[in-house]
């Protein structure tokens, strides 16, 4: 039984593995590179002035001393750190249209650690529901990158609820180096608990927020009466659905929670991903890309 688990384990992972890969190895490398340039640059050397090359990186001196012109060249000094926090709590598992949450979850985890193993950035990892379920240091390499993706798909949470503010809190306390985090959640806690934390770690690190919603999460049909389970608690209630009343004050709830997190993110100024479990996820998250590079 337990040689059964590995093999599945190994399968699964190697799956996941090959999807992204081949995502990563088309689009997805660069795409995260242009987008996160590094910490800043190093020196590399002086050499002999070219057409093109910009006056301002001349070497007045080192000219003066040759007589014709010699410009100083820069790297880029990456050293970079991504950190992955994925809300795993029990709504991420709902889903009714192309895919659930979790799925989408786990494929953009698994694409960005693996872009970030392409640049040689370390990368690290933080699960949570209403604490910490898991976490991983940042660190480099494939070996590290697949045990990332094996947690992520395997892991099993100890509890349901989600309250970010609990993790985000300890996120800021552990985190000593400056990161980029991909915060990636369905949002389906209380919003104003989180406006502190999410400052503590932006006035830190490079903050993004990916919300993965359902289309169902945001109005509901009318069929009458129905049964809704509450995605966290498990609880069941009945509810009437062709209550117009009922609809109007569930659709007017969801939308004051959405347009809430919208402007905390945009007080604070940051990024706010929206990916609907309708769509391909990588078209939203390649125009992020491409916006912020060209910032």
């Amino acid at each position: 039984m337990e040689h059964q688990d590995t093999k599945e384990i190994i399968s699964k992972v190697r799956q996941i593995e090959i999807k992204t890969n081949r995502l990563v190895e088309g689009i997805m490398s660069g795409a995260y590179l242009s987008a996160f340039r590094g910490t800043g640059i190093e020196f590399l050397e002086v050499r002999e002035y070219q057409i093109g090359d910009d006056p301002r990186n001349i070497d007045w001196n080192v000219t003066a001393r040759m007589n014709h012109p010699f410009v100083k060249e820069f790297i880029e000094e990456r050293d970079l750190t991504l950190m992955i926090v994925f809300d795993i709590s029990r709504s991420s598992e709902f889903g009714t249209v192309r895919s659930i949450k979790k799925d989408i979850g786990i494929e953009l985890c698994a694409s960005l650690a693996m872009s970030a193993m392409r640049n040689n950035d370390r990368v690290g990892m933080m699960l949570t529901t209403d604490r910490v379920e898991k976490y991983i240091p940042p660190m480099r390499g494939k070996r590290h990158v697949l045990r990332l993706i094996k947690e992520i798909i395997f892991h099993r949470p100890v509890h349901d609820n989600t309250d970010l503010s609990v993790p985000l809190a300890q996120l800021s306390k552990i985190l000593k180096k400056r990161s980029v985090i991909f915060l990636i959640s369905d949002f389906q806690d209380n919003i104003d608990n989180l406006k502190k934390p999410l400052q503590v770690l932006r006035n830190r690190h490079d903050l993004i927020a990916v919300k993965l919603w359902d289309v169902r999460e945001q109005e509901l049909p009318d069929i009458g009466l129905i049964e809704l389970e509450d995605e966290e608690t498990g609880e069941q209630i009945l509810v009437d659905t062709g209550d117009a009343g009922f609809r109007e004050k569930y659709r007017e709830m969801v939308e004051s929670k959405n347009k809430k997190l919208s402007w905390i993110t945009k007080r604070l100024e940051i990024d706010l991903i929206e990916i609907s479990t309708a769509q391909d996820w990588v078209q939203p998250v390649l125009r992020y890309f491409s916006t912020r590079a060209g910032r």
